[in-house]
């Protein structure tokens, strides 16, 4: 179903994308991709087959650049941090510079099994779909724009990133924006399946490690004069599960896993907690995180003035890890890559179901008031994250068909000028 209250796409939006849609060299690069559908499902099936664990990238990428010189790309490299970057050039040298990118890591540990079984138009495979799918729908964009003599006036940095998963933290992503020196003007990530889905918000998250050590001891020997860790972990848990948080904007925290103690009798020497702690802003995220690692900190103490323990080397202590950090952000509705990417929907009959937020390579720039969203690769994802993963390949040609479209709003060609400005790199 469609969304409502979205604020309009403007007529200039709108009629840029007509015109370019209009083009006889996009006509033919949109016939393209709907005819290369069978080839396009196979270099994802042979994508998801070359793991790709967070952190051990290295043999997609190199296949991936390949790929992007089998596309035409002669401007390809893997840069500092590892991730996969092939520069289109446009023609104008002071044109703006459109970064479109889909992360090559997986959720999946090395020795997983991803070798893929299709049944009928259903692939089933660890990652076949997040984000198989997206480098599939990148890849195929750049095809198409090769094959069909696409000239644009800015540039594109066709990408394959490192470390969005997981403890990742959007690794790639950020080596982009804060040390690669390339004056990137907005970023069309790419991630997940439903063309229907464009974001204007970035989910920001903290995550933080807390671990609690102490002597420990037996549990009735030491009893009485031997604090446990995982008593102090016990009491902070219990401050943290009352804490009060706004609805708007949606701010969130859980302790998502414990680790602690060697038997049933023993005291606990050490105990540590992870947690994530969420919002689509940035001041009520700080104000949970601090208000979390203070009951951390008042959880050590308790347990300590408990048993009346006072001797440095029989305290509890804490040591606090973040082990994640994703900035928040929000785009605002005339945001030049929100409107070029929802004319690009509806020049194409794609209804806008999804007019959200999440957590994507796109938390970076957007965080930074770049212009920025996150779109989608085609067919349909499901099981996401689990070893029982497929894939539907249906519609899979509208992706890099939204893609493309997108972009060539973005960064202009022979017919428009881009809708993307040159960001003031001397003051970022």
């Amino acid at each position: 179903m469609t969304q409502a209250n979205i604020p309009p796409i403007s007529p200039a939006a709108r009629d840029a994308l007509e015109t370019i849609a209009g083009l006889p060299e996009v006509q033919k690069a949109l016939e393209y991709i709907h005819d290369r559908t069978d080839a396009a499902i196979r270099l994802q099936v042979e994508l998801c087959e070359i793991p790709a664990p967070t952190f051990r990238e290295e043999v997609r990428a190199k296949r991936i650049v390949e790929l992007m010189h089998e596309c035409g790309l002669e401007d390809v490299a893997i840069d500092g941090i590892g991730n996969v970057v092939g520069r289109w050039q446009g023609t104008d040298p002071n044109g703006p510079l459109l970064a479109i990118g889909a992360h090559m890591d997986t959720v999946f540990p090395e020795g997983t099994d991803v070798t893929v079984r299709q049944e009928g138009n259903r692939y089933y495979g660890p990652g076949i779909g997040d984000n198989c799918a997206g480098l599939r729908a990148v890849l195929e964009t750049l095809r198409a724009m090769k094959a069909a003599g696409i000239r644009t006036k800015g540039s594109i940095l066709f990408m394959g990133t490192v470390g969005e998963e997981g403890l990742g933290d959007i690794r790639g992503s950020k080596y982009l924006f804060d040390q690669s020196g390339l004056p990137v003007d907005g970023l069309l990530a790419v991630d997940n399946t439903d063309v229907g889905r464009i974001l204007y918000g970035a989910i920001g998250s903290h995550r933080w490690r807390f671990t609690v050590k102490g002597p420990g001891g037996h549990s009735y020997g030491a009893f009485g004069v031997t604090p446990s860790a995982i008593h102090a972990i016990c009491i902070a848990g219990a401050k943290v599960a009352y804490l009060k948080v706004p609805d708007e904007p949606k701010t969130t925290f859980t302790i998502g896993t414990i680790r602690g103690g060697t038997s049933v009798n023993t005291i606990a020497a050490e105990c540590s907690v992870d947690v994530d702690i969420r919002s689509l802003a940035m001041e009520p995220m700080l104000k949970l995180e601090k208000e979390i690692r203070e009951a951390f900190a008042a959880g050590v103490e308790e347990e300590n003035r408990i048993w009346g323990i006072t001797d440095p080397e029989k305290k509890l202590r804490l040591v606090e890890e973040m082990i994640g950090d994703r900035p928040a952000g929000l785009r605002p509705h005339d945001c030049p890559v929100l409107q070029a990417s929802r004319a690009a929907q509806a020049e194409l009959g794609i209804p806008l179901t999804n007019y959200g937020f999440s957590s994507t390579d796109a938390n970076k720039p957007m965080s930074m008031g770049i212009p920025s969203t996150c779109l989608s690769a085609g067919g349909k994802q499901m099981r996401t994250h689990t070893i029982h993963e497929y894939f539907d390949a249906v519609d899979i040609h509208l992706g890099p068909q939204l893609i493309m479209l997108s972009a060539l709003a973005l960064v202009g060609t022979d017919a428009t000028d881009p809708m993307l400005p040159v960001r003031d790199h001397a003051k970022a």
